[in-house]
């Protein structure tokens, strides 16, 4: 094994460029050389094939191979074969009842946290990656077992994470009136707002910001936080995780 490796991006297109252009110098470099195929988990959207399709062509171009699971006879033993993983954006609700479904949770946090495979999340494979789902921007269109969610990091992310609008005259709870409604709750860890064109590189106990936008830190009862590009946030791995996971 080795430490975890995760790469955890904000979003999988970016306006103006193509499926994951914003950030395939990331994903070569995090990827590196020693990979040579990736497990694709596309149970975030309906339509699996299209979406493996879609992936397969993006990561046969940055000179992968690319097997995407719902091909597979038997999930759980491709994840336990898998160099890597990757799980792609979508509905956060569908994608966390379809890992519980298939009896992933634990067999990707093992091939993660114990077996050192680099983990790669974009949106709602962001989302799985931290404690929970509950602050994913999702509608709710099924009902998964639990909120709680991988727990390779521990704290949440918020993911397309958007600033108030000075102009709008919208008069509905800006996301970081919604996180702050999170943290009223008890025990609620920290939130991470990632804008699009971010992510975030974790290697072992080391978690830096990078991309072309910054992010917004939530911390329970205290004020948020603006953070550039090139941001050390290795204390968020450190910090006591009030949940236990």
């Amino acid at each position: 094994g080795g430490p975890r490796r995760l790469l955890l991006v904000s979003n999988s297109t970016l306006h103006g460029g193509g499926y994951l252009g914003h950030c395939q110098q990331h994903i070569q470099s995090f990827l590196g050389q020693k990979v040579k195929r990736v497990l694709f988990i596309p149970y975030a959207l309906h339509d699996r094939d299209a979406y493996a399709r879609t992936a397969r062509e993006k990561f046969e171009s940055l000179g992968y191979g690319l097997d995407s699971i719902h091909e597979s006879y038997d999930p759980v033993e491709a994840v336990r074969k898998s160099e890597a993983i990757f799980i792609g954006g979508g509905n956060t609700f569908r994608l966390l009842k379809a890992l519980y479904d298939n009896s992933l949770i634990h067999e990707i946090r093992k091939r993660v946290l114990e077996d050192g495979i680099p983990y790669m999340g974009s949106s709602a494979g962001t989302n799985v990656a931290t404690i929970s789902i509950n602050t994913t921007n999702d509608m709710p269109i099924v009902y998964p077992p639990s909120l709680q969610a991988l727990g390779l990091v521990p704290f949440n992310i918020n993911p397309h994470y958007l600033d108030p609008d000075v102009k709008s005259t919208h008069m509905g709870e800006t996301r970081e009136e919604r996180i702050r409604q999170y943290h009223e709750e008890p025990n609620t860890p920290p939130v991470l707002g990632l804008r699009e064109g971010a992510m975030l590189l974790v290697e072992g106990d080391k978690a830096t910001l990078q991309g072309v936008t910054g992010a917004r830190l939530f911390l329970r009862g205290k004020k948020p936080t603006e953070h550039e590009p090139g941001t050390d946030f290795s204390f968020l791995l450190t910090d006591n995780n009030p949940l236990n996971l």
